[in-house]
């Protein structure tokens, strides 16, 4: 090969590579060269129902041409109002998703029509350990205490969607006794409620439960609309079907006390108190009536007395 033929590969290949060196470099420098727009958007995840206060909120850099077409430019626009669908961080805040107003009567607009909002006391533990979200979806069991025959647990409602969890910090004030101290301190109690979106039927049945027993909430997939064929209460006999059977077994005849099923409904008080042989705390002692008696008049001179006799 001569000295020609090499000069003109070695030419071609330095132009191609100069030309694909200009390509990059110029690909890398066009976004820089975009007109941008600042926008509002969200500074953390926020649930539907939030209300937007300065510290959820943030300005961000958007390329103009992919701004939305209701996007808010200053954040005093969004300060105030609630939130109508969840938002993600660094997603911008548009005014389709804000109610029309601001404070609490924006909050009831993220209620949907023919439903109700109710608000239920949890604890970590009856609340899954703070993993229940707003827009998921729970089962709300109810757990009635007390003895062997009244205690249960049924299942109050079921695919019930979770509107908001919010908290409430109750200071009691200091005892009388210690405020003569100097190290008296008030009580102060961090109370969880989670609020919940039901129809008027079962916001009844809820609020009755609740003042009732103890309210736990079961959380279920989203996507998961089955619904339970058979409600049954679950009852001690449930948990131990052999408990009453050693308690008390020669009452447990016939195929009852064979299949280890009672003979009785262990809900009944009076029924419990027969199997067992414990009194009925709620059956109250019956009062003997009144022995007759017979009164004798006595005279003494001029005194006039009553002597009883049983």
């Amino acid at each position: 090969m001569d000295r020609q033929k090499l000069l003109i590969i070695f030419g071609a290949a330095w132009v191609s590579a100069a030309l694909l060196t200009w390509f990059l470099w110029a690909k890398t420098r066009a976004p820089q060269n975009e007109r941008m727009s600042r926008v509002v958007a969200a500074a953390r995840d926020l649930g539907a129902g939030a209300r937007l206060g300065k510290g959820d909120l943030k300005v961000v850099s958007l390329p103009a041409k992919d701004l939305p077409k209701s996007a808010l430019l200053d954040t005093s626009l969004a300060e105030g109002k609630a939130l109508l669908y969840p938002v993600l961080q660094n997603e911008p805040i548009t005014t389709n998703k804000l109610s029309a107003l601001a404070g609490a009567e924006g909050v009831a607009a993220v209620i949907e029509p023919g439903k109700r909002a109710i608000s239920v006391p949890i604890t970590d533990i009856s609340g899954v350990a703070g993993l229940i979200q707003p827009r998921m979806h729970v089962d709300v069991l109810f757990t009635r205490t007390g003895s062997m025959a009244e205690a249960l647990t049924t299942v109050v409602l079921e695919d019930v969607v979770v509107l908001s969890i919010g908290k409430n910090t109750e200071i009691q004030p200091a005892q009388p006794g210690q405020a003569q101290t100097t190290t008296a301190t008030p009580n102060v109690t961090l109370q969880r409620a989670v609020t919940l979106l039901v129809t008027p039927e079962e916001a009844g049945k809820l609020e009755l439960a609740k003042n009732q027993g103890r309210l736990s909430l079961a959380l279920r997939n989203p996507l998961d609309r089955s619904r339970i064929a058979n409600k049954q209460a679950v009852t001690a006999e449930a948990l131990d079907p052999e408990l009453f059977t050693r308690i008390r077994r020669p009452q447990m005849v016939g195929a009852g006390a064979a299949g280890g099923k009672l003979p009785v409904d262990v809900r009944d008080p009076k029924a419990w108190a027969a199997l067992t042989g414990q009194a009925d705390p709620k059956a109250k002692e019956k009062k003997e009536p009144p022995k007759p008696k017979i009164v004798v008049d006595v005279f003494r001179g001029d005194k006039h007395l009553q002597e009883t006799f049983q």
